[in-house]
This record gives C-alpha cells, structure tokens and sequence, in this order.
C-alpha cells in the first residue's frame, strides 16, 4: 500500500501517516496493465486534443473571443495535468517510493494545484460571460482585453494559493523504516510527503482549499447557468414564431450546453477524489489497508478523465473544430480555409437576434 494516498493537490496526505504501520501490498499483473493502459490513453487524448484545441481556436480568427479564449485557457491547464500530475502520480502510487527527487516531489505538487485551480476559476469566468451576454445584455460585458488579464490574474492568484505545496511537501526516508525491517525492497527508498508544523493547520489549509478551489465556484457557477437556462426559456416562448430568431436562439441553447456539459462533467470526474480527500484527511485509518491503492487509484484515474473534456465536448458538438481536425489528420497542419467555416462564434450571439429578442420582451435596443 502506498504510505501516501497520492500527489494531487485536492488530496490532502496528511503527515500523520508517517506514523501508521502499513502492510505491504503487491497488486496483481493484470489490474495494473489495464491501468497502466487507462493512464496511457487519458494522458494521450488530454495531451494531444488540446493541444488541437489550442491550436483549431488561435488559427481561427473569427473564433478568437472570450469564451475560446477561456477555453483555450482551460485547455492548457489540462495539458500541465496531464504532464505534471499523471505519470507522476501514477508511478509513485504503484512503486510505493519517491524516485524522482525533492526538487520534483515539491514542483508536481505545486504545478498540480496551481492548474486544478486555473480549470476552476477559468470555468467560473467563463460563467459569468454567459450570464452578462445573455441575462444582462444591457449590462457590462466581458471583451478580449478582460478575457487576457482575467486569465493573468486567476494564473497569478492559483499561484499564490499553491504556494504552501511548495514549502511543505518533502522527501523523506521514515515512514518507510518500519517496512524496511520487513522488507529489503524499501530500504533507503524515499517517499515525498507533506508535512506540516501542526495538523491542525495542515487540515486547515486542506479543507479551506477544497472549499475555495471546488465547492464555492462550482455552487456559483450552477447559480450562473440556473440564471441563464431560465432567462433562454423565457425569451425561447417570446420568439418561437420568428423563425429565423429562434434558429439563433437554438444555436445559443446549443452552446450552452457545451458549456454546461464541460462544467457538470468537470465536476463529476473530481467528485470522488474530493471524497477520498476529505476521508483520508479526517478519518485516514478507515482507508489503511490493502484496496487502498485500489479506491485511490479509482477516484485519480477518474479526476484525470477531466482532462479530455474539451477536446470531446468541443469536438463532438462544434462543426469547425471537427472539420478543422480532418485538415490537421490530412495535412499534419492546421490552416484557415473560409470555405468550410460556419462563421458561428463559440461564445457570441448573432446581434441581430439579441436585438429582436430585446424588442419581443420589450427592452429598448439602444445597448
């Protein structure tokens, strides 16, 4: 069993144990090749769809606005996942040791948090430009210019509320000398932990984050899109008999629930490892024994699925990123071809159907 439950930044490893006798666990070949296999094909959609991703949005220019750009955000926190935290962890939990150094046991941990917070706050801005284009379009909206330094400041902010991995995460040789009497495979083996001045802070800190970094945005984020599926079905019985209003009108549905698909499985996929987080911190000897590894490794490989949210949602539902991707496959480039473009923006909604929206529920036009 590993001495550590992982090297995610949403799992607390609690120092306390460092104290607990464990029973060393050696899983069976095949489950771990069928895992070793899901861990491969999770990083290689995750990896190579958004980069895909990336690459589709910056060659689009039509589509360069504040949603894709937010997205494309997205995107790039998933790629520092599926670089810094899978592998990573993934080794570490079967081999049962830190082979990796401590400069690396403090950056993964670090680099982990840092873009578990970026994917959140990335989906809450993301919310509120939907809300302010659809609920409030009379109100402030977000532009490319905010999108850029939204995306500066909640890179900055992640970074400073990570920080602490980078002060308190460790290598260290004692949880594992108990074991080393027993068994000649963890002498002088290492384990990268975190270890806290007190554990009262360390539960502090762990249960503060998974509250800001988790359940506080995802709650305001459910409030955001609540709001706007309310404001669309109201607006939807107001032009029902404009046809080409209510075409526009779907088109936008059809976005949302891009959005709202992304949001809802992000949020399903980090569920059970949040789970795992809050048991192990809080009761961490109900999880010593041996399926730990099992149910740890279970809610990981789950949490990484998140990762390959974007290139599937965006891909299945969008008809220029699928045709954009039968140009990458054929030429191994992607390139701009108006041709095959439908001209329809990811996140902005066609002004002429706002407008005749506004004048069926009787707001005045002049924005």
């Amino acid at each position: 069993s590993s001495l550590i439950p992982n090297m995610d930044p949403s799992v607390a490893n609690s120092s306390k144990s460092q104290f607990v006798p464990f029973e060393s666990c050696q899983p069976s070949l095949l489950p771990f090749l069928l895992l070793v296999i899901a861990y491969a094909v999770v990083m290689l959609v995750g990896l190579l769809g958004n980069l895909c991703l990336i690459v589709i949005i910056k060659k689009q220019k039509q589509s360069q606005n504040v949603t894709n750009i937010l997205i494309a955000n997205l995107s790039i926190s998933d790629i520092v996942i599926c670089i810094m935290c899978i592998p990573f962890t993934a080794a570490y939990t079967w081999m049962d040791y830190w082979v990796f150094g401590e400069a690396m046991c403090k950056i993964t941990s670090f680099a982990q948090s840092m873009s578990v917070s970026v994917s959140t706050f990335s989906l809450v801005l993301i919310a509120v430009e939907r809300h302010q284009l659809i609920v409030n379009p009379r109100g402030w909206k977000p532009n490319v210019s905010h999108a850029f330094w939204g995306i500066v400041f909640i890179w900055a902010f992640s970074l400073i509320i990570s920080t602490p991995f980078l002060i308190f995460y460790q290598v260290s040789d004692d949880p594992l000398k108990n074991l080393s009497s027993h068994s000649e495979s963890y002498v002088s083996k290492m384990v990268c932990i975190e270890v806290w001045p007190s554990i009262e802070g360390q539960l502090g800190f762990t249960t503060t984050m998974l509250v800001f970094q988790y359940f506080l945005p995802l709650g305001f984020i459910f409030i955001c899109y609540l709001k706007i599926f309310v404001c669309l079905q109201r607006r939807y019985s107001k032009v029902d008999k404009a046809r080409e209003s209510g075409s526009r009108l779907n088109e936008s549905r059809r976005i949302n629930v891009i959005l709202v698909s992304i949001v809802v499985t992000f949020g399903t996929c980090w569920l059970p490892l949040h789970i795992f987080n809050i048991v192990f911190d809080w009761n961490y000897e109900t999880l010593m024994h041996c399926h730990h590894n099992v149910v740890f490794t279970l809610c990981h490989l789950i949490a990484m699925i998140s990762t390959c949210v974007n290139p599937v949602f965006y891909g299945f539902l969008n008809k220029n990123f699928q045709k954009d991707a039968v140009i990458m496959l054929h030429s191994l480039r992607c390139f701009e071809s108006p041709k095959l473009y439908e001209n329809i923006a990811l996140s902005t909604l066609n002004t002429d159907m706002s407008k005749e929206s506004l004048k069926l529920s009787g707001i005045p036009e002049n924005l």
